[in-house]
């Protein structure tokens, strides 16, 4: 199935319904497919081809979804990048995919323009949100407006070609992008959302960046169902809650930091959030104290953990919402709530497994890396053979990161392998450190980080963010983990710090801690 399939599917079934909700504009599905279409004609005009790319710099906008399948029509491959980047920081992803055409929101216009001269060798250039368009660019609008209305274009190519470049987060060294295809996309929700009703209709809101693989596999799989998207520019607590009152939002996909500040927001307690039915979370790890919070203060919604990577194209291991359900007699409750510390157990149309370092498999309670494969995993990295043979061994995706399965199937993150900290010849995992530290009281967040040691090898460091107003020290916070865990585990330091670094999705930028304190 390729993913033009969608919104055929969808404006075919609910053309009136409205299909996005933006800065209080709406567009119906008739409208959304109508206006790709031109826009692929515009674009075939300018000419893009099968293969070609095109780039997006921008916040989330109904002209991501626009350009999306106006580039799928062509056959051609949509790469959006990081609008939170700087010019050098975009000069590497736009000289590695050459993109034909650019489209930018006019707030990272003039951020392009420093690269017009080397990396901004496109042959278009569009600027997307109506602001002011410098020399040499064309006014997105305009360019919809030249395409034509009654050339139907259809996509001629295998869907298991290349159907996006998403760059990965790069939490550590360069990014690479991966190659997605329309199988990747379609494969996920063939298996697992319904195709649209008539009689049936659902908002969900939009607010994780249309760069990551979350905010990009949530767009399409609302346009497949035929739910009507309310689109966030960025996400920002109170205006999530703004809008998922008035729209009457009833499912969201979130990070743990957004629902984090969703929860502790001061507009929480006075919104009226009872449209919400399901709340996904995922992208990294989430405290068991956060999602126990955010249980009991949105009674009646279901939550589902969903864990993935950019590599594996969307959700390869589920926490369903079962399993959130913290009542009944108290050795289901304490079951539970040791699933809920686990990413679930993996999904029916992909394998899961973990190795020790030879790629044979482990038994229960032994950690190795998560590796797993199926149809809808990534063919590679773009132009990078030696990081795709790396990656993906004998048709299996190496993870990167390390867990134990236990005797019910269920998977248990213990970090990334490169994060794993090695002291004196024993392994330390991150997040046991960061579970016990998290549910000291007072500390918001944290981080555990391996630093260089001469006597050890590696220590291990401890970061910690108080919760505001709280008083938190490195020797309170010493104790709680002398009282919880082994000796070796034990921080060396614990750096209190009123901020983490994070990329956009929240996950803690660990090699930046690194050379930070290092």
């Amino acid at each position: 199935m390729h993913t033009h399939d969608l919104i055929s599917i969808a404006s075919a079934i609910v053309p009136d319904r409205i299909a996005t909700t933006f800065d209080g504009a709406t567009r119906t599905y008739a409208e959304l497919a109508e206006r790709s279409n031109r826009l692929a004609n515009a674009l075939a005009g300018a000419g893009v081809v099968a293969g070609d790319r095109v780039a997006v710099v921008d916040v989330n906008r109904p002209e991501h979804l626009e350009t999306y399948f106006a580039v799928a029509r062509l056959d051609a491959v949509y790469v959006p990048l990081n609008f939170r980047d700087r010019a050098e920081e975009l000069q590497f992803p736009l000289e590695h995919t050459t993109p034909k055409v650019v489209m930018a929101g006019s707030r990272y216009v003039s951020l392009l323009e420093e690269l017009r001269s080397g990396a901004l060798g496109a042959n278009l250039l569009v600027a997307t949100d109506g602001g002011a368009v410098p020399d040499g660019w064309t006014a997105y609008e305009a360019l919809v407006d030249s395409g034509a209305r009654e050339e139907l274009r259809f996509p001629e190519g295998d869907p298991k070609n290349t159907a996006v470049l998403l760059f990965t987060a790069g939490t550590t060294g360069r990014p690479k992008a991966v190659m997605l295809s329309h199988t990747s996309f379609t494969l996920f929700m063939l298996a697992n959302v319904e195709p649209p009703d008539p009689e049936v209709s659902e908002h969900t809101i939009l607010s994780l960046p249309m760069h990551h693989i979350a905010g990009l596999q949530a767009a399409l799989t609302s346009v497949y169902g035929g739910r009507s998207t309310v689109i966030q520019r960025q996400f920002e607590a109170g205006e999530w809650l703004s809008l998922v009152e008035t729209h009457r939002v009833s499912r969201a996909l979130v990070v743990p930091t957004m629902l984090k500040q969703v929860v502790d927001h001061a507009d929480f307690g006075s919104r009226d959030l009872s449209s919400l039915g399901v709340i996904t979370y995922g992208g990294a790890s989430m405290p068991p104290t956060l999602i126990e919070r955010a249980i009991g203060k949105l009674p009646g919604v279901q939550f589902i953990n969903a864990f993935g990577q950019t590599e594996t194209g969307s959700t390869i291991a589920m926490v369903p919402p079962e399993d959130h359900v913290l009542e009944g007699p108290p050795e289901v409750v304490e079951k539970r709530r040791r699933h809920l510390s686990s990413i679930g157990r993996p999904l029916p149309d992909v394998e899961v497994r973990v190795v020790d370092e030879e790629g044979a498999g482990v038994t229960s309670g032994i950690t190795g890396e998560i590796v797993t494969r199926g149809a809808r995993l990534m063919s590679g990295y773009w132009d990078q053979t030696d990081a795709t043979q790396e990656a993906i061994r004998d048709g299996w995706l190496y993870t990167g990161d390390l867990g134990y399965v236990d005797e019910e199937g269920y998977i248990y993150l213990q970090g990334r392998a490169k994060d794993f900290i090695k002291r004196g010849g024993e392994m330390v995992a991150p997040e046991e450190v960061e579970n016990v530290i998290h549910a000291y009281e007072g500390v918001a967040e944290c981080a555990v980080i391996g630093l260089p040691d001469e006597t050890w090898g590696e220590v291990v460091v401890a970061v910690v963010v108080p919760e505001q107003g709280a008083t938190v020290t490195e020797d309170s916070v010493k104790e709680v983990c002398w009282e919880h865990l082994a000796g070796f585990k034990r921080p060396e330091r614990v750096i209190v710090v009123d901020v983490l670094p994070r990329n956009a999705l929240g996950k803690v930028l660990k090699r930046e801690l690194r050379e930070r304190y290092g």
